[in-house]
């Protein structure tokens, strides 16, 4: 009876030992960081058609670009529906860089550079893109402490029992996504 109370007792320091706890709070923690991602993408994602049809009403005959834009918006929003961080990654690599050659043409219309809703778009922007640059930083620190300390031991045992397996950063993979993308004027309006 004694041994039975005593192991009844130890029973909360071994689970609490045992690093469960915490491995579940740090996933969820990264979890949460990764939904914040999702949300500040969903938000870009949301301002694009506005900034294109400002910049349409300007600089009609840029289709390809608008083009370019709408694919990259619509692969943007698929990923950030679909959860997957690393799509989430390469997609918002992607809007990015259609959304330079967007702004880019700005520089060939100074009615454009000056029309009021195109700036206070432009400045949604750049918020939105510090936002994401911001929860990006929190996610993979979030995703740094949960990785660190689910192959640390004893919490590697606890890792491998209830199957937690590491998280993947949100970086880019697509090996084109890095590259600088290519801004032609030469085909004057």
């Amino acid at each position: 009876m004694k041994l039975r109370s005593m192991i009844i007792l130890a029973m909360p320091m071994l689970v609490g030992a045992c690093g469960y706890n915490t491995i579940q709070s740090m996933d969820e923690r990264a979890a949460a960081a990764q939904k914040q991602i999702s949300v500040q993408l969903q938000r870009r994602a949301d301002l694009v058609p506005n900034l294109v049809n400002t910049v349409k009403g300007f600089a009609a005959q840029e289709a390809e670009v608008f083009e370019t834009v709408a694919k990259a918006r619509a692969g943007l929003a698929g990923a950030v529906t679909g959860g997957n961080i690393t799509e989430m990654a390469n997609a918002n690599q992607q809007l990015t860089g259609a959304l330079g050659r967007l702004l880019a043409i700005s520089e060939n219309y100074p009615q454009l550079k000056s029309d009021q809703n195109f700036l206070r778009l432009q400045d949604e922007l750049t918020g939105t893109e510090n936002r994401i640059a911001v929860a990006r930083t929190d996610y993979n620190q979030a995703v740094q402490d949960y990785n660190a300390y689910i192959r640390r031991f004893p919490a590697v045992m606890t890792a491998k029992v209830t199957g937690a397996k590491s998280r993947d950063y949100f970086d880019v993979t697509n090996p084109g996504a890095r590259e600088t993308p290519t801004v032609d004027f030469s085909k004057k309006p």
